[in-house]
């Protein structure tokens, strides 16, 4: 590891910013630096600016790919090296204001049908039960479900931040059934890494998750495009949809601020149908009928 790579780790640590978020700043930094063949200590914002256009010409990245490499590399310039550059001259890219995709009811039933495994089915049934992040999902405990409360603790979730969501009677006997046939059986984390250098001890990688998603996606014949986190939005607009008010959701999936959760509102049908198309209350004639052409 070099003097660089140490001092910016130590950075990262002293902040309490989580493994992913230290292992896509460290990466950005490399990649940095690698592009131009120089350590990145010799580099400053013309070569930021020539590589964030690089990043989107050539390496086709989106908005939000290349707003996590700028903020990797402020904070390497700023925390790291010491020598903060202004703000106009490390810009961070405008992100797209896009609806995310949600599945309808009938979709979700099909994904579940359609787990690859009784594994796989039960890690989809978590995920679209409690709204959590597949991080979240990978990294329970068998002592956060409780049941007494019927309630599951979300340990240092995103933000390093613990809440509780909802434990379903239903989720609760799946994950019985679940426990008890597993084979060998769940010691510490819920759903243990089973590779050849993992253990029980160990988490389960969330590649695995997200794989196993696709693939029920793909075995459903959804046509739509279907990850964890498309289960995490399906919660949240069904459940708005069933009555349930924003806050409380807000707080189930752990959102800081309320605006980022309003945007269900959007994509639930009850509020969509709520108002009626001014189209509606106009007294036009019906249909006319197509005149034939002379």
């Amino acid at each position: 590891m070099t003097q660089l790579r140490k001092a910016m780790l130590e950075e990262l640590q002293r902040r309490n910013l989580s493994p992913i978020t230290t292992r896509i700043y460290l990466r950005a930094v490399e990649e940095f630096a690698r592009y131009f063949k120089r350590s990145p200590d010799q580099l400053g914002p013309e070569q930021i600016r020539e590589y964030q256009a690089y990043l989107f010409t050539d390496r086709k990245l989106g908005a939000i790919a290349v707003g996590q490499q700028v903020s990797a590399l402020r904070f390497f310039f700023a925390r790291t090296l010491k020598r903060p550059l202004p703000a106009e001259q490390m810009p961070s890219p405008r992100r797209p204001i896009r609806l995310p995709e949600v599945l309808s009811r009938e979709e979700v039933e099909r994904l579940i049908e359609n787990a690859a495994s009784p594994l796989h089915r039960i890690w989809i049934l978590t995920l679209y039960a409690t709204g959590i992040r597949r991080e979240e999902l990978v990294h329970l405990k068998i002592t956060d479900i409780d049941s007494g409360r019927m309630v599951i603790h979300i340990r240092q979730g995103k933000g390093r931040k613990d809440r509780h969501v909802m434990l379903s009677p239903r989720l609760l006997n799946e994950l019985r059934g679940y426990w008890r046939h597993a084979n060998p059986r769940p010691t510490t984390y819920l759903f243990p890494g089973r590779g050849p250098h993992q253990n029980g001890e160990a988490p389960l990688q969330g590649k695995s998750v997200f794989n196993a998603v696709q693939q029920a996606a793909q075995r459903a014949g959804l046509a739509k495009r279907v990850h964890p986190h498309t289960l995490r939005h399906s919660f949240a607009t069904h459940l708005l949809e069933s009555g349930a008010d924003l806050h409380t959701i807000q707080l189930l999936l752990g959102h800081g601020d309320l605006k980022t959760t309003s945007r269900y509102l959007h994509l639930s049908e009850r509020h969509l149908k709520a108002a009626a198309s001014p189209l509606d209350s106009l007294t036009l004639d019906a249909t006319p009928k197509p005149r034939n052409s002379e």
